[in-house]
């Protein structure tokens, strides 16, 4: 048990983030924002703006440099007239002083050629289309068999349709910058981020700069969930405004202008067709999924990706919608296209476990398969039925009431779920140094991100085993695109892709600290040998490129089973989570202390899509009607009483060189699924819409 490295430095306030550097003679930014859902800029009045005192510029669509290089659908920041969305960042004023830049953004007038904006998903949509790929693995459909006549021809079917709605990330920073341009056109970039190399990179390709002029640095980093995976216009606009007015400048998002400019998770619409014979074995599984995009930049969530991983059935069809609507582009959420689509598909197969009447455990078990149901690949390990009987046993399965709406506690009802959990084991390439000192010390660098996962902490142990070092021993420096380059912090890829790079680093070390190295500075005698380090150090360095591309081929991912219990108030249809227990295989498990803060961490969010968040998009103005934590809402601690994550020991050679699985999403999959579940078992009444509040289930309580 390891606790956080970083931790006192974040206790203490050391810890700086993206708005906090001291750098001097710093101004403000504020973004002005569309005040209609679709139609033209005509025109810009700023001269009420420029006249406060300590307004320094407005940039709009009518005076904003040109971006030199090659922006990107939202990053491209001022370039056009068009609006797309209601809340798009249109103009944004740089003052001395915040409360200035707020102030002067709320004087800027603009006058616009509107038009009615088409913001509402719907399953029988006209634009309606097949996107060319869901992402750069994965096809928008897959079939195999004859589904629909194996579905036709089956003794026991369910045919429903699930919807989640639109949910938003929000995590404790708010997506800031702070921008600085040197003499000699070299851009320092202070950003909330979960990939300094990613913005890095992309920043450099949008203002037309070679990738060597743009420095990002992000040690600490408050929350993500997805939302700060890739730039968001944020940045552009702080360092388009720095240029402008030639000093740094801090721009920070407010939490309600947040809804609309960093990303969300899509609403779906989801028909499923489970197809099995009397014990409940499937032969058919149809996963038909609309979703929604925007007209400046397509994004397709994967969502029906698990329903391909998880259960055996020799006739299946999933397949993937999208509907260009005039709204934010959506963008990834923590366990994007496995959240909502194990939510449809963990539900369905509860609903094929009543019609069956078979213990919904004891359906899951029966449909196991020990290699990937789509692609055919073995499984590199599986231990999904390990985790549901584990779950079993400690949740004390064997008392649940045989049937939904029987037990009774004074005026609540009580209930028992479960659901599937799964998510990719994910490996990507990466680079990584690792440097000796004379004094024994150790220094590891690469540009990862630490977005309060632990993963500091996590490589420093992985370091420290390999080097055969105590871990007082060894720093790890993160965070700063001038270290190795590293990929995001998402996909729950960080650990396996980062951790692989850091082991080559070190075993490079220790190579070269038990060698003879000819060549001081002199130039001739050895000046290392069986582990002494000459004054000026040693260092090392490993790139896993060419090793990710001969890896054996298998499925490989983590499997979960998520137990949930609540009480349903019979008259208010107030639901309470009572306990819920997550059981986790997923390889080694690195560090057990901040693990289970993730997995913990991700249940509770699955708390709070099953019964709080939505966004609400107002149809007439084409704007989120809750853009702030008062409105929308997510769970407290006296929503989360008691939950619980462990998990079975599981040996997997064919991952990475730690034999580790990603966890930091694989605990918000299924959970959701899990408390429907369990209010099913409670009332008799099956939600099909998230969130299940009271307004849906007081009808028919």
């Amino acid at each position: 048990m390891t606790e956080r490295l970083e931790s006192r430095e974040k206790v203490t306030g050391e810890a700086l983030y993206a708005f906090e550097y001291p750098v001097e003679d710093v101004a403000y930014a504020a973004a002005v924002q569309a005040g209609i859902g679709r139609g033209e800029v005509r025109s810009v009045d700023t001269e009420a703006a420029l006249r406060l005192p300590g307004v320094l510029t407005v940039l709009s669509c009518e005076d904003a440099p040109r971006l030199d290089g090659e922006p990107e659908g939202e990053l491209a920041l001022f370039q056009s007239r068009t609006v797309s969305y209601r809340g798009q960042f249109i103009a944004a004023v740089v003052a001395e002083t915040l409360e200035t830049a707020r102030e002067a953004a709320r004087l800027v007038q603009v006058d616009y050629a509107s038009e009615t904006p088409d913001v509402r998903l719907r399953d029988d949509h006209p634009g309606r289309y097949k996107p060319d790929k869901v992402n750069p693995v994965f096809p928008a459909d897959t079939e195999q068999g004859d589904p629909q006549a194996a579905f036709r021809s089956s003794a026991v079917r369910v045919d429903v349709t699930y919807t989640t709605p639109a949910e938003h990330n929000n995590p404790m920073e708010p997506h800031a910058t702070l921008a600085d341009w040197s003499e000699d056109g070299t851009l320092t970039l202070y950003d909330s981020t979960q990939g300094s190399s990613t913005v890095q990179s992309t920043i450099a390709r949008t203002f037309g700069l070679d990738r060597t002029r743009v420095r990002v640095v992000a040690p600490h980093v408050g929350g993500g969930f997805g939302s700060k995976g890739v730039p968001k216009p944020n940045v552009v606009l702080a360092a388009m405004a720095a240029r402008a007015v030639g000093r740094p400048v801090k721009f920070a998002v407010p939490r309600q202008q947040m809804f609309a400019t960093t990303g969300y998770r899509t609403p779906t619409i989801q028909h499923i067709k489970l197809g099995a014979d009397v014990d409940g074995r499937l032969n058919a599984v149809l996963h038909d999924v609309v979703e929604q995009t925007s007209t400046v930049q397509e994004f397709a969530e994967q969502t029906a990706t698990p329903t391909r991983v998880m259960y055996r059935a020799p006739n299946r069809r999933t397949s993937h919608r999208l509907v260009r609507l005039d709204v934010p582009t959506p963008s990834w959420m923590r366990a994007p296209g496995e959240t909502p689509g194990m939510y449809a598909l963990e539900s369905a197969m509860d609903e094929l476990a009543v019609a069956a009447g078979i213990d919904p455990i004891e359906l899951r078990i029966r449909n196991d398969t020990d290699h990937e149901p789509d692609s055919g690949l073995p499984f590199s390990s599986r231990n999904l039925v390990a985790c549901l009987r584990e779950g079993a046993d400690r949740f004390g399965w064997a008392g649940r009431a045989p049937s939904p709406g029987t037990r009774w506690e004074g005026r609540k009802r009580i209930g028992m779920g479960v659901a599937a959990s799964t998510y990719p084991a994910y490996m990507s390439p990466n680079r990584a140094t690792a440097r000796a000192e004379p004094d024994g010390t150790f220094t590891v660098r690469i540009a990862a991100a630490d977005i309060g996962t632990g993963a500091r902490t996590a490589l420093a142990l992985i370091a420290a085993e390999t080097l055969k070092a105590d871990l007082g021993d060894v720093t790890v420096e993160l965070g700063d695109s001038s270290f190795p380059k590293a990929t995001v912090a998402g996909g729950s890829s960080g650990t396996a892709s980062w951790g692989t790079a850091v082991v080559r680093a070190c075993e490079a070390l220790r190579e070269r600290m038990n060698t003879a190295v000819p060549g001081g500075r002199g130039g001739s005698s050895p000046h290392t040998v069986n582990g002494a380090v000459p004054p000026e150090g040693l260092e090392a360095s490993a790139d896993t490129t060419a090793e990710l591309k001969d890896r054996e081929e298998y499925a490989r991912h983590a499997f979960g089973a998520q137990f949930a219990e609540v009480e349903v108030d019979a008259d208010t249809g107030e639901v309470r989570v009572r306990r819920m227990l997550g059981v986790f295989a997923a390889g080694r498990i690195i560090n057990p202390t901040t693990a289970r803060s993730q997995f913990i961490g991700g249940m509770t969010m699955g708390i709070g899509m099953a019964l709080l968040e939505e966004s609400v998009m107002d149809a007439e103005f084409g704007d989120h009607l809750n853009r702030d934590l008062a409105q929308y809402h997510v769970p407290v601690c006296a929503d989360v009483r008691d939950v619980e994550a462990v998990w079975v020991e599981e040996s997997d050679p064919h991952l990475n060189p730690m034999g580790s699985k990603g966890i930091g999403e694989i605990g918000i999959v299924g959970a959701a699924a899990a408390v429907g579940n369990a209010v099913h078992h409670a009332t008799g009444i099956r939600v099909r819409g998230l969130p299940i509040t009271p307004a849906r289930l007081l009808p028919d309580l």
